[in-house]
């Protein structure tokens, strides 16, 4: 602590993202990155825009990019008037609480999910109330219309969830919706593309509804950091005041290259994705055989826990194996751990590792 701070900075509790290790020759699989590399056409729209244009400023809309994401959603009457684009998901998102969910009435969201909507409370002095998840981990609706959520102000939730991987279906949130045109709903879909359905058909109809994007994930492009939101022109706009009044050039040129063409490459979108949804079902099948639990996931993550083996002592096992998976020391989960999907070859190792661990 120092006398210099603010008084806002001494209450502040940090999100603590995933391990980055320097040691080489581990198989990570502990931040949710994507295997597989990303587009070869977006590796090459990067490396044309590192020429002299790099002295110019980007275009602060991010016009072609906005223009790509409409493009991709144009059947469900999307225009690049209803996108924003921004610095990774976790910068919309943080635009996003500051300019639609701070209300007199609390915000509410899951008590078992992103670590990073507490802290975003936190950093913009919003009131919140975490909704606890169901017996099988699932997100019960219900608690957050009607009665029981008659005192939000605002929601947010992950679909897929996360660190639990479990999908709710577009008709229970299409009804949450129905219940409360009231307030901004807000759907977190980094890990969509991996197996749940997009809110984003559900954005003209909804004025209050705003979806929330990534390409860290599914677009292997988390070092890029790009994201963005869809929504209704008045939510739009709204997230565009916070911006130019902080960042008014959030996406840089090769960024905006780069996101562009891995958006418009949909055959290596397809082709990695799918790989990675089989990865998945077979790693399920595979420590279901040694004994876990596995819950239903449709994320590029499995959120998993052994009966006879503490998941601390798993996580430091599997480590002297040079296996990094993420266990969360919290309430509810801390005997689970949440383990990226990776290559076929990655998901075979850790396979060999747990049945060395487990048996």
């Amino acid at each position: 602590m120092s006398q210099y701070w603010s008084p806002l900075v001494s209450t502040l509790s940090p999100y603590v993202p995933g391990e980055q290790p320097k040691i080489t020759n581990l198989i990570k699989l502990n931040t949710n990155e994507n295997p597989y590399g990303p587009s070869p056409r977006a590796v090459a729209a990067m490396q044309a825009e590192l020429g002299d244009s790099l002295r110019l400023y980007p275009n602060a809309e991010s016009a072609s990019l906005r223009r790509a994401v409409a493009t991709m959603h144009a059947e469900h009457g999307i225009r690049e008037e209803n996108v924003f684009a921004g610095n990774g998901s976790d910068e919309v998102l943080a635009h996003a609480f500051a300019a639609l969910l701070k209300h007199e009435r609390p915000l509410y969201f899951p008590d078992i999910s992103y670590s990073f909507y507490p802290v975003y409370c936190g950093l913009f002095s919003i009131a919140y109330e975490q909704v606890p998840l169901d017996e099988e981990f699932g997100i019960r609706l219900a608690d957050y219309a009607g009665d029981a959520g008659s005192g939000a102000g605002a929601i947010i939730f992950p679909n897929p969830n996360a660190p639990t991987g479990r999908a709710l279906p577009l008709t229970q949130i299409e009804a949450l919706l129905q219940q409360r045109p009231d307030i901004p709903v807000i759907v977190d879909e980094a890990y969509v593309d991996f197996g749940a359905e997009s809110a984003i058909p559900l954005v003209t109809h909804y004025p209050n509804l705003l979806v929330v994007q990534t390409l860290s994930k599914s677009r292997s492009l988390a070092g890029l950091r790009v994201g963005f939101a869809v929504g209704d022109v008045a939510l739009i706009e709204a997230l565009t005041r916070v911006k130019d009044s902080f960042n008014s050039y959030p996406l840089d040129r090769v960024a905006q290259a780069g996101a562009v063409a891995a958006l418009e490459d949909h055959e290596w979108f397809e082709q990695t994705r799918q790989r990675i949804i089989a990865s998945r079902e077979a790693l399920v099948v595979g420590m279901q055989a040694l004994g876990f639990e596995v819950l239903p996931s449709a994320a590029n993550f499995v959120f998993a826990r052994h009966p006879q083996h503490d998941a601390a002592q798993l996580a430091a096992r599997l480590r002297e194996r040079a296996i990094l998976v993420r266990h969360f020391r919290a309430p509810r989960i801390d005997q689970f751990l949440r383990i990226t999907v990776g290559d076929e070859a990655q998901c075979e190792a850790l396979l060999q590792a747990l049945t060395a661990i487990t048996q």
